[in-house]
């Protein structure tokens, strides 16, 4: 659906069922330089099991207009806009990556406006190395080169798409690639800028999951673990095996860690 947020036209997701305001909320927010696209399986089974879901592309993302916020604390208050222009109940935020950075600066900033939090692919700091942020600044494609090589796992290199036909890697740089000049130069810089992780992660009151990927070369686990020390009563989920990309290096265990449902695979 299109929403109207600060004078701009945002395209938010629904996982494929109209938008209900009456039920509960989810919100699913990608990472640097993607779209909503990233979060298109695990959103559509909430939408299908008594939810009301957002997936927007942020702005100047995907199909959203407007300039790409420049700061994780505009992009917090923007998910807060954004839930009043769909009407929502207090929503279930569940973020990767620089998503998750968002989620958790919105439930600092916003906590009547936060029932739950998923941290997924997250990091108590997170550094971006100063070739990534060049290239990036440049708009030179070895910076989508970077962020795909960097953020999935090993097995994403031999075919180990859950998706018969499907390569991950060549579908991550399809995503950055249709990223407009300097959006992910923003989105890295607002990463690499964002130093008030622990100081949200301290003030957070909403039932907190973070979920780790054992193999993450982007946000290393052992980061993973340092936020989520300070959340009061944090659950932790490690992924063995997962990078960065959870979403599909390891679908079926992430939705199992998002929904508290076992995984079909045991892991």
């Amino acid at each position: 659906m299109q929403l109207s947020i600060d004078g701009h036209e945002v395209f938010v997701g629904t996982g494929g069922r109209g938008f209900d305001p009456a039920l509960p909320a989810v919100v699913f927010l990608h990472g640097a330089g993607f779209d909503h696209s990233a979060w298109a399986l695990h959103s559509r089974w909430f939408a299908h099991h008594g939810f009301a879901v957002l997936v927007p592309d942020l702005p100047g993302h995907g199909r959203s207009a407007g300039p790409a916020l420049k700061t994780i604390a505009a992009m917090a208050d923007w998910v807060a806009a954004l839930l009043d222009a769909a009407s929502a109940k207090p929503a279930h935020l569940i973020g990767h990556s620089m998503g998750s950075l968002i989620a958790l600066d919105a439930a600092a900033r916003h906590p009547a406006r936060v029932t739950k939090l998923s941290l997924v692919g997250t990091a108590a700091t997170m550094t971006v190395g100063p070739d990534l942020l060049k290239a990036a600044e440049a708009n030179d494609p070895a910076a989508i080169d970077m962020v795909s090589i960097w953020g999935l796992g090993y097995s994403a290199e031999l075919g180990g798409s859950r998706a018969p036909g499907l390569w991950m890697h060549g579908t991550a740089q399809a995503i950055l690639k249709r990223c407009p000049p300097g959006v992910l130069f923003s989105d890295l810089s607002a990463c690499n800028a964002y130093q008030d992780a622990l100081v949200s992660a301290g003030k957070i009151t909403a039932p907190t999951t973070v979920i780790i990927g054992e193999k993450d070369m982007m946000t290393p686990a052992k980061a993973g673990k340092a936020l989520a020390a300070a959340i009061a009563d944090a659950r932790t989920i490690v992924l063995e095996g997962a990078g960065h990309m959870m979403m599909t290096e390891r679908p079926d265990e992430l939705l199992a860690a998002l929904s508290g449902a076992p995984s079909p695979t045991g892991r």
